[in-house]
């Protein structure tokens, strides 16, 4: 179980965390929209250029999506803080192991629950055509 003064560390950590990551995703909403604006004024003359400035909105995009989702997942962690949850599984209700969390503060379930999850739940979350 974890100490009050353990908890309020990684609540410390998550929050600066939360703020990093809100600057990280507008800077690239900033950069994103610099490139669109280029493509936008000209710049792409042929198919390939074209291409290649499609990729880079691609690729700034998926940045974006990957500091949603890992945003997504500090705010619960805040929440379960917040809710006295932090710390526990939320599949089995047992204590997650300090080294876990020190290595993924948003754990939410143990790495044995964790497994079970993935195994179950393999491609769940995957758009389909």
């Amino acid at each position: 179980m974890l100490s009050k003064e353990q908890v309020q560390e990684f609540k410390q950590f998550l929050e600066k965390r939360r703020e990093e990551l809100h600057e990280e995703i507008r800077q690239e909403l900033l950069k994103s929209d610099n490139e669109q604006y280029i493509a936008l004024a000209g710049q792409v003359h042929d198919l390939e250029e074209q291409s290649v400035a499609d990729l880079l909105v691609d690729v700034n995009l998926a940045v974006i999506d990957r500091h949603l989702v890992e945003l997504r997942e500090v705010e619960e962690a805040l929440e379960r803080i917040r809710e006295g949850t932090y710390g526990r599984c939320i599949d089995t209700g047992e204590p997650i192991p300090l080294e876990r969390l020190k290595a993924v503060p948003t754990a939410k379930r143990t790495e044995a629950a964790q497994e079970v999850y993935e195994r179950t739940h393999a491609g769940a979350e995957a758009p389909s055509l």
